[in-house]
């Protein structure tokens, strides 16, 4: 804009110093020239736009000319000296906030729908005060209004539970049980009966045999009840099929140590869903790829597929880790792909790969 004036402004010293020089019939000839033309300009634009650099040219010229000749000027003397108002209120203008609130950060909108989205049950005011707690100090209305601009519903229509977030609430201390049939190269059949915790997704327990009498299987609850002693989560419930395997005997034992019998609806597979998971995952993975010999053969191949199962198998459910695995390996994409290594198991049937030390 400096630029501009600048120029505009030696332009007209120019223009000033040729007007003097040329004789004055010519000046008086070339002003009327250039009236005319104003005029018809005049008729074809309504309303003018003038640039900064005009007004301030316009407004110097204006205080030249006598006050009987601003007739001629294409502007009033009342919008010279507001173009004069306006230049003197930029001049003084001071930077100012504007009217209202200041803004929400970014990171404390994060923040505030974050809290909303893991806490259904939290409302304007707890997550006011969550926030306080955290040193971040807003309005309750405030976090209404982040949270409408994002979406998130108020509480009562939040805190809905889904049936996923259902079930690993209450997947702590329940213990699934369910016998798989394996039949072996004679011809024979053998029962292996199975226990698997639903949270951790770990086999507890396993027995094999030819003849599941009701005695059998209460051995085997007794130790299942033996082997959970020493863990500081108590096992609270059991869901069983109503097979008639199950004995009075083998609930028995369970009510004693004040654990709940749930036994799942009547040819309903999928109210046991965790147990029949496993048993399709031990199908596809090992038991349809090898011929069983025995019940001894059928315990050994068991064995290593459990172990397989429970310390290097990855789970969607475990954010991919196996349930023996606490700890997460952390991504990397600098892995020294030659030093990758595989283990087999089970002849070769299953390969587990590590990276070597």
């Amino acid at each position: 804009m400096v630029m501009s004036l600048c120029y505009w402004v030696l332009r007209r010293l120019l223009e000033l110093i040729v007007l003097r020089v040329r004789r004055e019939v010519a000046n008086e000839i070339e002003l009327l020239v250039l009236r005319q033309e104003v005029v018809v300009l005049r008729r074809q634009v309504s309303r003018p736009r003038f640039r900064p650099a005009d007004r301030a040219v316009l407004a110097a010229l204006a205080r030249l000319l006598p006050r009987e000749r601003w007739a001629s000027l294409i502007v009033c003397p009342a919008t010279v000296r507001r173009w004069h108002r306006d230049a003197l209120a930029r001049r003084w203008t001071y930077a100012r906030r504007g009217p209202g609130r200041p803004p929400v950060e970014a990171r404390v909108a994060e923040l505030i729908v974050r809290l909303a989205r893991e806490n259904p049950t939290w409302g304007y005011r707890r997550v006011q005060g969550e926030l306080a707690r955290l040193g971040v100090r807003v309005a309750a209305s405030t976090v209404r209004q982040v949270l409408r601009r994002a979406g998130v519903p108020p509480s009562p229509r939040r805190a809905s539970e889904t049936w996923r977030a259902f079930l690993r609430a209450q997947a702590a201390g329940i213990v699934a049980c369910d016998f798989v049939t394996v039949d072996t190269v004679l011809l024979r059949r053998v029962y292996v009966l199975v226990f698997i915790e639903l949270q951790t997704r770990i086999r507890a327990s396993r027995g094999v045999t030819a003849h599941p009498t009701g005695e059998w299987v209460t051995q085997q609850a007794r130790n299942l009840i033996s082997a959970f002693t020493d863990r500081t989560a108590p096992m609270r419930f059991l869901i069983r099929d109503r097979d008639a395997k199950f004995t009075a005997a083998f609930d028995e034992v369970f009510r004693s140590e004040g654990i709940r019998i749930i036994r799942t609806p009547a040819r309903a597979p999928r109210a046991n869903a965790v147990m029949e998971r496993w048993f399709s995952s031990l199908r596809r993975e090992c038991l349809d790829r090898l011929l069983i010999l025995g019940r001894r053969h059928l315990e050994g191949v068991l064995q290593v597929y459990v172990e397989h199962y429970n310390t290097h198998r990855p789970h969607r459910s475990l954010d991919q880790r196996a349930p023996c695995q606490t700890v997460s390996v952390e991504s990397s994409n600098g892995v020294d792909l030659s030093a990758v290594r595989r283990h087999d198991r089970l002849g070769g049937l299953i390969h587990e790969y590590e990276i070597a030390a």
